[in-house]
C-alpha cells in the first residue's frame, strides 16, 4: 500500500488520480457547505448593510433574528445552489492546483514557492467559471430575508407614525424566489452575461485566495511530515487547511465585501448601487470608512476554515480511493 502514503498534492493526473481528486473534491465541498451554510448567509446579511437601515449588529444577532423571522432553515436559504455547484466548483479548483503542480514541477523536484504561487493561481482562475454564477445566485437568496425584514420594520415605523394614517400601512408580504426564477430571469433580460455580473471582483477575489492558499497550506503541511514521501498525520493536515483557510479568507476579504455588493440585485432602504469594481470601492471608502472593508471577516474565516480543513481531511482519508478500488471487485 506504498501508493496511499504518497501525499495528494504530487499525484500525478492519470486515469486514477483525477477522479479520485474530482470525487474527494466533490464531497468535502457538500459536507463542508452542510456544516458552515448559515455562517455563510450571516456573513452577505452584513457585507451588504449599508448606511440605511441597519438591520443587524453582529453574526449571533444576524442569526438569531433570521431564526425568528424565517425559521431554522431560513439559515439555509441558497443553499440549494450551493450544494449543486460546490461539488464541481471545488473539483475543479483542487484537481487545477494538482494538474498546475505537476506541470510545473521538475522531474518531481520540489516546487519553489513562485511556483506554488502560480498553481495557485490557475486554480482560482479556473474555478470562477462555476464560482460566479453560482455566488451571483446564492447572494440574492440569502439577502431576500433581511431586504424583507427591512421593509416589515420600515412599514411598522410607518403605522406608528402620528403623520400616517390609521391602518393606512398595509402589511409587507415577501414574495419568494427561487434560484431557478432568477436564472430565467436573467438569462431573459441579458443572456448569459447576467450570470457572470461581477467576474473580475471574482476573480480579484479568487486568484489571490488560492495563490496564499495553496502554498501556505502545502507548507505548514510539510513541517508535520517525518518523511516527504509519507503524508503529515490527521491532525497536521486538518489544522494546516484550516490555518491556510481562514488567513487567506481575511486577506482577501475586501475583495469579498466589493463582489457581494456588486453581485446584489435587490438594495435596501438608501443603500448604494454600484457601476463597477472601482465606484464600489471608492463609496465604501468615502461613506462608510476603510473599516467597512473588512465586514464579515470574521464570518468568512469561521466559513473557510471548516471547509478547507474539511476537504484536506477527505482527502488525507482517500474517501474516493475506497471507493475506486472497490468498484472493480463489485463487477468481477
Amino acid at each position: 500500500m506504498a501508493d496511499k502514503q504518497i501525499r495528494f498534492q504530487e499525484l500525478p493526473l492519470g486515469t486514477e488520480g483525477l477522479p479520485a481528486k474530482l470525487i474527494n473534491g466533490g464531497i468535502a465541498g457538500l459536507i463542508g457547505v452542510t456544516c458552515v451554510f448559515p455562517i455563510d448567509l450571516a456573513k452577505t446579511r452584513l457585507q451588504n448593510q449599508q448606511n440605511g437601515q441597519r438591520m443587524y449588529t453582529s453574526m449571533s444577532d444576524c442569526l438569531i433574528k433570521t431564526i425568528r423571522s424565517e425559521g431554522y432553515f431560513g439559515m439555509y436559504r441558497g443553499a440549494a445552489v450551493n450544494l449543486t455547484l460546490v461539488t464541481p466548483e471545488k473539483a475543479i479548483k483542487l484537481a487545477a492546483n494538482d494538474f498546475f503542480r505537476h506541470h510545473l514541477s521538475k522531474d518531481g523536484k520540489k516546487l519553489t514557492l513562485l511556483r506554488e504561487m502560480l498553481a495557485g493561481c490557475g486554480a482560482g482562475t479556473c474555478q470562477v467559471i462555476v464560482t460566479t454564477p453560482m455566488e451571483m445566485l446564492k447572494i440574492q437568496l440569502q439577502d431576500a430575508g433581511r431586504i424583507a425584514a427591512q421593509k416589515k420594520l420600515m412599514a411598522a415605523q410607518a403605522q406608528l407614525s402620528p403623520s400616517s394614517a390609521a391602518g393606512a400601512a398595509e402589511p409587507v408580504v415577501e414574495a419568494r424566489t427561487t434560484a431557478t426564477q432568477i436564472t430565467r430571469e436573467l438569462l431573459r433580460s441579458k443572456g448569459i452575461a447576467g450570470l457572470y455580473k461581477g467576474l473580475g471582483a471574482t476573480l480579484l477575489r479568487d486568484v489571490p485566495f488560492s495563490i496564499v492558499y495553496f502554498p501556505l497550506f502545502a507548507n505548514l503541511n510539510k513541517l508535520g511530515q517525518k518523511d516527504p514521501d509519507v503524508k503529515a498525520p490527521f491532525y497536521v493536515s486538518f489544522l494546516s487547511g484550516c490555518v491556510a483557510g481562514s488567513t487567506a479568507a481575511v486577506a482577501v476579504n475586501p475583495c469579498d465585501v466589493i463582489k457581494t455588493r456588486l453581485q446584489s440585485l435587490q438594495r435596501g432602504v438608501n443603500e448604494d448601487t454600484y457601476s463597477g469594481i472601482l465606484d464600489c470601492t471608492k463609496k465604501i471608502w468615502q461613506k462608510e470608512g476603510p473599516m467597512a472593508f473588512l465586514k464579515g471577516a470574521y464570518c468568512r474565516a469561521l466559513v473557510i476554515a471548516p471547509l478547507f480543513g474539511i476537504a484536506q481531511v477527505v482527502y488525507f482519508i482517500g474517501i474516493a480511493e475506497f471507493l475506486l478500488d472497490i468498484l472493480p471487485k463489485h463487477r468481477a
